[in-house]
Order: C-alpha cells, then structure tokens, then sequence
C-alpha cells in the first residue's frame, strides 16, 4: 500500500492554516459589513425570520447564530465568538497534528458556514463556496481520534478521501477552464486576454502593472499554459503513475504561483496548492531513493510519452510555430469542434470518473480486508472504507450535476434523483458549480467607483481611499492575501452594474454619512478627508482605469483615468429618497439593544480593541507567525 499518512498529515494542517486566515479575516470585517450599524445588518437578515422554534428558524437560516440568546449574546458578539473560536480550532489544528480529527474539522466547517449564511452579497462569490466544499471532504480525510491511525502507511481509506479531493480539484480547474470558450469571449478564443487581464483583476498586486506590459505574443502563451492547465492536464490526476501526477503537480503549482504575484485572490490559492497535495504520497517528502529498476525506467518513459503527447497536441491544437526569436499562437480548432468535443467528452469523462473511483474503492477494499493485523482491526478498517466508499460515491455522483450542467445535451440526460441529491447537498454547499471569470471584462478600461464627500452640493468634492483597490492614480496596491477584503472585492463587481440592483452601496453611502467608525475602518482612515467629521453630502462618481504605458514607468503614477459619469447622485443623511430605500430594505441602522452577559462583553471588547489597532494582513501574519514559532520550540524539545 502507498504511504500516504505524512501527505494527509500535512494536508490536514494546511488547511488548518486556510480555516485560520478565511476565519480572522472574517472577524477583522465583522462590524463593518454586519453589525447594528454595519452595512449589511446580519441582525436584520435574522430578523426577516418569522418562525418561532428553534428549529423552524434552523430550517430557514441554517446557522449556529440562532442560539445566541441562550449564550447571553446578541447576534454582533455571537458572530465574534464563531470567528473567534473557528481561529482557535483552526490555530490549534495548525500547531499540532494530534488535534486534526474529525471533531476539529467538523467544528471548523459548521462555524464557518454559520458565518457564510449571514455573509449575503459579500461571501457571493466561488470561494467560500470552494472553502466549504473542501472543507466537507476532510470530515473523510481527518482520522476519527487522534492516534487511531497508527499504521506507518496509515488507513486504506485514505486513497478514496484523496480520490474526491482529486476529483473536486479536477472539477474546479476545468470548469473554469471550459467555461472560457463555453462563453463565447473573443479575448480567450483570440488567446488575447492576458492583454488585459492584468489591468482588470479585481485587486491586482504591484507586480501586475510590470506582467501587463510583457509582449504580447508571450502573453499569449500564457493563455495556452493557462488553457492547458485547466483543461488538459487535470485529467492526469487520475493517471496511476507516480511521475506522471508529480510532474502535473509542479506544472500546477507553477501556475499556482504565477496567479499568486499577480493578482490577490484570497486563500484560494493556498486552498488549491493545499488540494494539489493529494497527487503526492508520503516518499515524494522523506522517501529514500529507491533502486533504479526495469518499473522505474518504464515508469519514466510513460512519464516522458505522455506529456511528451501533450506538447504535441498543444502544438497542434493551438497551431505553436517558432517565427525567429517569437513563438507564435492561436486557436486551431473551431467553435463547433470544441462544441463537438464537449457534447461528447463530458459524459466520457463522468463515466472515466466512475470507473476510476470504483478501482480505487474496490482496491482500498482489498487491503483492508487482507492487509489489516488483527481480526478486530480488521473488521473496523473495513467498515470505515466501505463507509468512506459509501459516501465517495454520493458525492461523486451528485457532483456529476454541475459538471453535466455545462452542456444542455449531458445536463437533460441528468437523472431526476441525481438532482435531487445534488440540490440537497448543494444546500450544504458539500457540492457546488464553480467557474471563475468565464469572460474576460473591462477590456476598454476596468469601471471604478470612486466614492466622493462633500459639505455643499457645489463642492469641493473630496475622495474616500480605499486600501486594497484602485483609487489614487499614483497609488500602487498592496500584496493582500489571503486576506480577503470583502468591501474592496464586491466594489469591483458592482461598477459592472447599476446601483439600484446593489443595495449595499447606498447603506454604505449612509454610513459614510453618518460617520460609522466601523465601516470607516474598512477604508483607508489614515488618509480620509473625513477623519474628523463626516460630510453632508457622498455620491459616487464611476471612472474607467488603465495602467499607464511602459515609457511611463519612471514615472509615481501606476493609472490614468476618465470619468465616465455620474454613478449614483448626491445623498445626504436625511434625503428621504436614501432613508426610504434603506428603510425598505431592512437596511436603517438600529441602535444596539442591550442585555449582552457583561463577561461576555468585557473580554470580546478586550479582543476586539486590540485586534482593531492591526492592520488586517499584518493580524493574519502575525498569527500565523505566532504558530510557526510554537511549532519550531515543539520540534525542539
């Protein structure tokens, strides 16, 4: 049996670092986007229940929050104790192996998607959504206790486990690899949208501006690399050769860090570098070189054949031809091949799937009915496969769902009782539709709305700072994550929209207006024009951004920008058409009610003041530093 304990071992504390960096996130952002005065009430979204019991309320909100009033606590410090105590577990897990057990990650994945039930528009992305898929399969990963996996090769199970996460990695990489041509984008189908997609990052880094401005046949063939590394190469994960999944695993991780300079996209890279970990086995970490033999020299040709059809067909498929000093690159298939190509090869690769699970299900099987010492250890490392197997097959199957669904021919031939599994454990968010940036946007400038103050409708209009996105022309953005700045992150998708179809902008404007020193410490409070009083007057103007071109380098500013017009029209605190729209919506700040256990208060308060003079990435290093060090003092003793 293949050794894969070390393996599972560190996955299961990289994740534990995930869980820490999403959950202290999460709590840095907790007055601001969701308390009294926030600006998305989690109170008034609760509130909104009419239900009476517990369990009613549990059925239509399914969330941890509904028992703080039997802990003493109001919804605003009951979101404090889940984030609070999620970073706990999550930094416990971190620093030592023996506490990541089932009960641990189980804890982790109910605090967090208590959290994500009250997120609303802010958590409206794929990434908790991807954190909380994950996150159910190490309930399969993790042991039961600690120290009942002491075999030096640890469980059979353990390859099933590993199985869906390949198989939920697989899923995540090609449907967002698929989605680029399903959707028709010019940019992807001209294999051009790395022209701009460095200026269009929702957050990008400051090495984003110097990767615009690479050639743009190169550019090019990062799309092809892309391409290739979404759509092709996942499905090598499945390949029963050791060397051909630890050179998919290097090609991928290239990938990984390619995407990590340039643009921050919170802990989803950690999250997939972290998935990338079940291509491996315990020898790739610590194993002795093994003697060169007639199955390693076969191994290492196969190796080499495959990947060497792979360059093949990338030269072919994307029509790869050396002109000079320049590779040149495009499409050289059509849209009714690709669509050809799909129809087909979608219901070939859930079948492929199936088969591959029920290989390695039927033979984790074998050794636990034939490698187990003891009758009694026997009898319990079967159960625990077979149940392993049990639940592997549920949620392949229901996964087959989103992934037929890119297709209208595969999507109808989807069983009745398949959907219906599949939108039960969606509800769980433990299977979910992934694909990110299915077209490439802002080609002819990325839209910013730059939110402006004022004490008389004449002017002068001052600007808000924000910390994290475009918005002083000479300003360059910061490395953010795994920091996930939620305010910064939705205000790029909603300059892609209007502000009636978002009404959390004009509950921001409100409490800009009112001078919310919550909300104002999502922005940049240090350089507000604000600092000292709020203004009588904030509307939103909408520009249009670009980078400044490569003879400008030397020059402080990193963007050029045109004002496109006016975004949504000056409001005041008292302008009836802004109460009446927040009042609307459930969305008028209400003041606190009192009742919250004192203790409770004293000690969260205590937490909440010093974790407020941090800035938020240097809290999360800080932690996790904090853990590094406990770790090497361990080690040392």
């Amino acid at each position: 049996m293949i050794s894969l304990r070390y393996t599972r071992n560190l996955f299961l504390r990289s994740f534990c670092i995930i869980y820490l960096f999403a959950f202290i996130s999460f709590y840095v952002q907790i007055p601001g986007l969701y308390g009294d005065n926030g600006i998305l009430p989690a109170k008034s979204l609760l509130e909104n229940s009419k239900h009476k019991t517990l369990s009613a309320k549990v059925h239509y909100q399914p969330t941890l929050l509904w028992l703080a009033p039997y802990l003493g606590l109001d919804v605003n410090y009951a979101l404090d104790v889940l984030a609070l105590l999620g970073s706990f577990l999550a930094f416990t897990g971190f620093i030592s192996q023996k506490f990541c057990t089932i009960p641990l990650f189980a804890g982790l994945w109910s605090l967090y998607f208590s959290l994500y039930q009250v997120g609303q528009v802010f958590v409206s992305n794929h990434y908790d959504e991807f954190l909380l898929e994950a996150g159910f399969l190490t309930l399969l990963v993790a042991p039961l206790l600690p120290g009942r996996r002491k075999g030096s090769k640890g469980s059979p199970s353990d390859s099933v486990s590993f199985w869906l996460v390949r198989w939920l990695l697989f899923r995540f990489l090609l449907t967002c690899g698929l989605l680029k041509f399903i959707s028709g984008c010019p940019k992807w189908w001209s294999l051009s949208a790395f022209n701009y997609y460095f200026e269009t990052l929702p957050l990008p880094t400051p090495l984003s501006w110097y990767f615009h401005h690479i050639p743009g046949w190169y550019l090019k063939l990062f799309a092809v690399i892309t391409n290739v590394c979404e759509i092709g190469l996942p499905f090598l994960f499945f390949i029963p050769i050791r060397a051909v999944r630890i050179t998919s695993f290097i090609i991928q991780i290239f990938l990984q860090i390619s995407v990590v300079l340039t643009g921050n996209y919170n802990f989803t890279n950690l999250l997939l570098v972290t998935l990338l970990l079940s291509l491996l086995d315990d020898q790739f970490f610590y194993g002795r070189r093994k003697p060169f033999t007639k199955w390693t020299l076969i191994e290492k040709i196969i190796n080499l054949l495959i990947y060497g059809a792979v360059c093949l067909a990338v030269i072919k498929l994307y029509s790869l031809n050396l002109n000079g000093t320049i590779i040149e690159s495009n499409i050289g298939f059509s849209k009714d091949q690709f669509e050809q190509v799909l129809k087909q090869g979608l219901t070939i690769t859930i079948y492929l799937g199936l088969l591959s699970l029920g290989i390695t299900a039927l033979r984790a099987l074998s050794l636990s009915l034939f490698d187990s010492q003891g009758s009694g250890s026997k009898f319990l490392v079967t159960i625990s496969t077979l149940v392993c197997a049990g639940i592997a097959g549920l949620l392949f199957i229901s996964s087959t769902v989103p992934l037929a669904s890119l297709h209208s021919t595969s999507n109808s031939s989807v069983h009745t009782s398949v959907r219906t599994i599949y939108n039960r454990l969606h509800k769980l968010h433990a299977v979910n539709q992934y694909g990110l940036f299915p077209k490439m946007v802002g080609v002819d400038g990325r839209p910013e709305i730059i939110l402006e103050g004022a004490d008389n409708l004449e002017g002068p209009w001052l600007e808000y700072n924000f910390l994290y996105k475009p918005g002083n022309v000479n300003h360059s953005l910061p490395f953010v994550a795994p920091y996930s700045p939620r305010l910064d992150w939705q205000m790029f998708w909603a300059a892609y929209s209007t502000y009636d179809k978002q009404p959390w902008i004009l509950s921001l404007a409100h409490r800009l207006l009112t001078g919310r020193p919550e909300v104002l410490a999502l922005l940049d409070r240090y350089h507000s024009p604000f600092s000292q009083k709020p203004p009588k007057y904030v509307r939103g103007i909408l520009y249009k951004y670009k980078y400044t071109s490569w003879s400008q380098r030397s020059q402080p500013s990193w963007w050029v920008r045109q004002k496109v017009g006016e975004y949504f029209p000056a409001y005041s605190k008292d302008s009836p058409a802004l109460v009446d729209y927040l009042k609307a919506r459930n969305l008028w700040p209400t003041p606190k009610k009192q009742g919250v256990n004192p203790l409770w208060k004293q000690v969260l308060d205590g937490i909440r003041y010093v974790t407020g003079h941090l800035e938020a990435t240097l809290l999360l290093w800080s932690v996790f530093t904090a853990g590094c060090a406990i770790i090497t003092t361990s080690a040392k003793k």
